[in-house]
């Protein structure tokens, strides 16, 4: 595959990506990643809830036979087990090593100095703690981050481009998913046996951490088992 020509920079001017972006529409998902992998590793990580979309990036990265690239999750010591279980199973299955992004502080220390249960009283200051500031930590040194983040998943994301900069992190941000839909994600995980969080079968289309996750309730929106009672509907790492 022809590698396309990065635009010159400046990447952070409006309209840096637009060419490019045209042109990986007509590449399949799978052609998008190793692009991504060839234009930017290995200062290239790719970032992992452990969600469904994820491992369709984890698994199409490994069987592209792309370049190693740093496969992280932001480890908030709240996730569910069926999570860290998920964890341990790729790390067999697909022979990598995930790096662990975590907070400055543990559950307990939090706890100590800011009371117990923050993400019931403010959960944009737990999330900040927990999710933002380790990934802003994370992402120093790289030059882009690849999600699996999809534009019929909120309002928010509803125009992710395939490639595009961002600004909070001073990098370019990959969305090779972007255009897919749920059943797209499962179709492909399905039929290619690629390992899932079993809570997806239990009406968890979106996994965060164990407080502030719940089954759906409205089968039209599948973050909204996010932070149920409030309007939160982001933890802040894509806004």
């Amino acid at each position: 595959m022809e590698l396309l020509r990065l635009p010159e920079p400046p990447w952070d001017v409006p309209g840096a990506f637009d060419p490019i972006n045209a042109q990986l529409d007509l590449m399949t998902t799978l052609d998008r990643i190793i692009w991504m992998v060839r234009a930017f590793a290995p200062k290239l990580t790719l970032a992992s809830s452990f969600g469904a979309e994820d491992m369709v990036l984890l698994d199409m990265w490994i069987q592209s036979g792309a370049a190693p690239i740093d496969v992280f999750c932001l480890d908030t010591g709240l996730l569910f087990p069926q999570t860290y279980d998920l964890i341990d199973e790729v790390q067999k299955k697909y022979g990598i090593q995930v790096h662990r992004a975590t907070p400055k502080l543990d559950v307990s220390q939090q706890a100590l100095q800011l009371g117990t249960n923050l993400w019931e009283r403010d959960p944009d200051t737990c999330c900040r703690l927990r999710k933002v500031d380790p990934l802003s930590r994370h992402l120093v040194g790289y030059q882009a981050w690849m999600t699996g983040i999809r534009r019929d998943q909120t309002v928010h994301r509803r125009h992710a481009p395939l490639i595009g900069w961002d600004s909070a992190h001073n990098l370019v941000k990959a969305n090779p998913l972007a255009p897919w839909t749920y059943t797209d994600v499962f179709d492909y995980l399905e039929r290619h046996r690629v390992p899932f969080n079993p809570l997806h079968l239990q009406g968890y289309p979106s996994i965060g951490c164990q407080p502030c996750t719940q089954p759906v309730i409205d089968d039209h929106d599948p973050r909204s088992g996010r932070w149920q009672g409030k309007e939160k509907t982001e933890c802040g790492l894509h806004l």
